[in-house]
């Protein structure tokens, strides 16, 4: 394990930021082959390689996933089903923990890696690795959505969705672009809308054990704003068939004056010169003004309950997720830290400049339900609430309610 005297620098500045990936992996061309399966992410085989350099007896090999979540989480249960030994780290998507921790598939982090894990990490990231108090991955990236807007359009950005909407509606007046881009299509993204809408309202969808379908009043508060802003004059034609790019694609093309996005689209805008000058952020729109709490996103790494070595993979993940690594990720492939000390580096303020606004929003971000039914329940949300424009709001929640509690006690037939 890397207590050895091998311990990363995950928290402390940017003096110990920079010393991290030595410190962290010792060096050797051991015969121990850790295989680590992740999303394809552009740079990460730099990150390998880096670790490769200066591993203490055995290699890293990295296993491209497929590109689609649901791809993912089916390659990696039907392997771990089969209790497959060819699999060490696995790149898990922050709402896979519960599933998989009861399922007995993956290991708890204890003792040294426990520990350097918790340490500086920020909290809502470390949220999504637990399970029943355990924790069972170690937070590699995270992400949030932030309002995004053309400062061409909008000296002032909007604190809420009521004001969101009324300043998309005049610029559309004044013939001026004034659509709000969103994720609406029948998938995983509206799932994230409605749960950002249900924390910042101070609700529940799930209670804290995830086996009861609470489903409150802060719950139909959401459906109400989701459905006022769905039957809007703002709200894009294609609403319900958008996903992340179409919305980024929508504003690059010049039709929007606002979206709630990813902070990918940051970087994707600075190839379009029309849009790159322009593009703006801003915290995402709450719903009385007070603080939103936006739902997490991002991947933590787990060591396989079936890999035959485990203290090498403990290891190799505390170097793969250390904090010049999740440096190299966020400069070059635009995914945010988890690790806090990591915003304050220097080389991090030209290509993220949106950073101190991703830094706020994740300390008062929340995370989406955890529960080992979490498909279920993510499939029966976004099919109750597709197409947004067509829910009514008291009337929604009950059925939510009804067929989430269904889903949870794996009752019926999931749609």
């Amino acid at each position: 394990m890397r207590g050895k005297g091998h311990r990363l620098a995950a928290a402390g500045g940017a003096a110990l930021i920079a010393t991290s990936v030595l410190a962290g992996c010792g060096s050797g061309d051991g015969g121990i082959t850790i295989n680590v399966y992740k999303y394809p992410q552009e740079n990460f085989q730099t990150i390998v390689d880096n670790c490769n350099a200066s591993a203490d007896g055995y290699r890293i090999v990295y296993h491209k996933l497929p590109r689609e979540a649901d791809g993912q989480r089916e390659q990696m249960v039907r392997r771990l089903a089969a209790e497959d030994t060819g699999m060490d780290v696995l790149g898990l998507d922050v709402t896979w923990t519960a599933e998989l921790a009861k399922a007995g598939w993956i290991r708890e982090f204890t003792g040294a890696a426990k520990s350097e894990v918790e340490e500086g990490t920020l909290e809502t990231p470390l949220e999504t690795a637990r399970y029943e108090g355990k924790l069972y991955g170690a937070p590699d990236n995270t992400n949030v959505q932030l309002l995004w807007y053309r400062g061409d359009l909008v000296p002032t950005p909007p604190k809420t969705w009521d004001e969101m909407i009324e300043m998309a509606s005049r610029l559309k007046e004044q013939g001026k672009p004034g659509l709000v881009e969103a994720t609406g299509k029948q998938y995983e993204g509206l799932v994230v809308l409605y749960n950002t809408l249900v924390n910042t309202a101070g609700g529940r969808i799930l209670d804290e054990t995830g086996t009861k379908a609470v489903v409150d009043d802060g719950a139909v508060k959401a459906l109400e704003v989701l459905k006022k802003f769905a039957t809007s004059d703002v709200v894009d034609p294609s609403f319900s068939n958008a996903a992340e790019d179409d919305a980024r694609l929508a504003m690059e093309s010049g039709e929007a004056a606002f979206m709630l996005n990813w902070p990918y689209v940051y970087a994707a805008a600075q190839k379009v010169p029309e849009l790159a000058p322009n593009l703006k952020w801003a915290p995402y729109p709450s719903i009385d003004g007070s603080e939103s709490k936006v739902t997490v996103g991002g991947i933590n790494f787990a060591v396989s309950a079936f890999s035959e070595h485990p203290d090498q993979s403990f290891d190799a993940v505390m170097c793969l997720r250390g904090a010049e690594s999740q440096k190299l990720a966020a400069i070059k492939d635009g995914v945010p830290p988890t690790i806090e000390a990591v915003y304050d580096d220097p080389e991090m303020a030209e290509p993220y400049p949106m950073k101190e606004a991703i830094l706020e929003t994740l300390r008062s971000a929340s995370a989406r339900p955890s529960t080992p039914a979490y498909q279920n329940v993510s499939t029966v949300i976004s099919t109750i609430l597709s197409p947004p424009a067509d829910i009514d709001p008291q009337r929604t929640a009950d059925r939510l309610r009804t067929e989430l509690q269904d889903a949870l006690d794996s009752k019926g037939v999931l749609p």
